[in-house]
């Protein structure tokens, strides 16, 4: 029993989610902003540890998601990062 619970720990689980249309693999399924950027960073998407992100709401809608801020995250959720500091 205790053997079969050590290798379930150890082996983490994979899902999917999309950080500007791009595929970014996680195992954790609470993440902060900043890891979340930081994954995504990590799969090659072209953002900066600085970019606002926000996560895709079913209605279209956008939710800000602070770098400090823990959410609960699921396969195939998007997000979007972009710069925060356009005053063009």
């Amino acid at each position: 029993m205790t053997e079969a619970t050590t290798e379930a720990s150890t082996h983490a689980r994979t899902f999917t989610v999309t950080v500007n249309d791009l595929p970014v693999p996680l195992t954790e399924h609470r993440l902060d902003g900043a890891q979340i950027k930081a994954a995504a960073i990590g799969a090659g998407v072209p953002i900066q540890p600085d970019f606002v992100l926000s996560r895709v709401l079913p209605d279209g809608k956008q939710e800000i998601i602070p770098d400090d801020k823990e959410i609960s995250v699921h396969q195939g959720e998007a997000f979007w990062a972009i710069p925060g500091d356009d005053n063009s």
